[in-house]
Formats: structure tokens, sequence, C-alpha cells
């Protein structure tokens, strides 16, 4: 992996793969290596990606200051990540909680973006995350799935205080459309791939503003792809589509059928979406 000097001397870590015009791609977790992403079910065979490990993940360094997992200190990397590479204006995509690094990178830098994806994008730092109705109602839809009790009691400890990456992955089926043996691989490489005390700091006091962030995603005159999935308890269809009603220029595309990580589930719609979009 290819390396570059953050605002604060911070080592961090990048891939890159494919041709054509470049897109950096930031992870979410939070607070888990990019290496879940893949190549977004091909997505390099129409863009060159580069495809950042956050501070304190992958081969990324860890910081001295843990206040720099900051959601929104996060930001400060993929500013010093586009000069890196020597790019006047880039196209951005970031997934689930890489969403929010992503969308406070429009807000704080809207004249380096050129199109912005938010891919079923963590919407806490805009004030959308879902209510208990969605969850309910998602719920109540898999309630007769053999790993229904499994998954759900993993939420229950999770409530209480457990933050473990192995409750995590007992709860990860929640996030799949099909719990097959590919979802299953997926959900099971985040044992080696997520770390707590990154996620903690993403989520640290301060991080969240959403007023702020709101107002300045309405002056975000881009072009915006908010895509939302239809089986995903994250980031449900009818807050994702309030999500893109702040944007100016926003287009909302619902992938039916799939979760959390739709290119685990259907990679060949996710690249083709994506690609249409940034090359319209």
């Amino acid at each position: 992996m290819a390396r570059f000097t953050s605002f604060d001397g911070t080592e961090l870590a990048y891939r890159e793969v494919g041709d054509g015009v470049p897109l950096v791609v930031l992870a979410g977790g939070p607070g888990r290596a990019s290496e879940y992403l893949g190549t977004l079910g091909g997505l390099e065979a129409h863009r060159r990606l580069f495809v950042l490990d956050n501070r304190g993940t992958g081969e990324s360094d860890e910081p001295v200051d843990p206040f720099t997992y900051r959601r929104d200190m996060l930001v400060r990397d993929v500013e010093m990540l586009r000069r890196h590479l020597g790019l006047d204006v880039v196209d951005v995509l970031g997934h689930s909680a890489g969403a929010g690094i992503a969308m406070g990178y429009a807000a704080d830098f809207p004249d380096r973006v050129g199109k912005l994806v938010l891919l079923t994008p963590a919407l806490r730092s805009v004030g959308l995350s879902p209510e208990q109705s969605d969850w309910d109602a998602f719920l109540a839809a898999r309630a007769d799935e053999p790993w229904f009790e499994a998954a759900t009691a993993a939420l229950a400890r999770n409530a209480a205080g457990d933050d473990s990456v192995e409750n995590r992955v007992a709860a990860s089926p929640l996030l799949y459309a099909r719990w097959d043996e590919r979802a299953q691989a997926h959900a099971n490489a985040e044992l080696g791939q997520w770390k707590y005390h990154v996620a903690l700091g993403y989520n640290a006091d301060g991080a969240f503003v959403p007023g702020v962030l709101r107002r300045a995603l309405m002056d975000f005159g881009h072009p915006v792809l908010v895509y939302a999935c239809g089986e995903d308890p994250i980031s449900p269809v009818r807050r994702c589509a309030e999500l893109a009603a702040l944007f100016p220029d926003a287009t909302l595309y619902v992938h039916e059928g799939v979760g959390h990580y739709p290119w685990v589930e259907d990679p060949g719609r996710v690249a083709e979406q994506v690609a249409a979009f940034l090359d319209a």
C-alpha cells in the first residue's frame, strides 16, 4: 500500500487499484480497515480507486492524539490525501460511517469535491438516524429467520455495554439480506479488521453537530448520489430520501433485495449504478 503524511504527522495508507478518473473511497465501521470494501463490486473497471485506511485502521498508523479519531477530524485526512495525489478536484465515495466523513469533507471543502456518493450512509451526522419504529418494522420482517434469536440477543448485549468485535459479528446477519456463505465470510472478516478504540474516537463528544452540517450541505451544489438499500436497517430508505432532500442536486437510488453491504450480495449492480452516476 502507498503512504502519505497527514496534517499531524500521522502516516496513513491507501491502496490504488483500477484505471480512469480518480475516486477517493472512505471506509466505515467506524474503525474498520478498508479491506472490507474490496473494490465495491468491480468499480475498479470504471474508476481509479484510492481506498483510504482511516487513521488507526488497517495499514495506517495510530495517531499520537486520540482526539483526531473524531469524525470531523478525519475530514482533514481526506484533504491531505487529495493534496498528496495532486488533484485539484476529486470525486468522493463514502460507505456507512465513511459517508459521514465524506459529508463533512463536502461541507468543509466544497470546491475540492466533484461528485459525491453516499453509499448506505450512516445518518447520525445529519440527525437522521433510524428511529425505533424503523427498527421495529425491520425486525418484525426478519423474525422468522433461523438466526434471528441469536442476532437480536447480540443487539441486546450491545445495548447493555458489550462492544466486543465478537458481539458485533454475532449481530451482523441483520445487515445482509441473505445470510449465505459469502455474507458470513464478509462478516467474519471483521474479527481482524475492527478496532473498538478507533470507533469510540469517531463518535467522541463534539463529533456531531447536525444542524451545522445540514445547513452546509444545503449549499453544496455538486451532484450527489444517495445509494439506499431496501434491506438495510442502518440507512432506512425513508431516511435516505430525507438526506437526499437536503442537497440542491441529489439523486436517490434504491437497490432492493440487499442490505448494508450491497456489493457483497449484488456486486455488478453496485458498480454499474455508481459508475453510471459518476460518468453522467
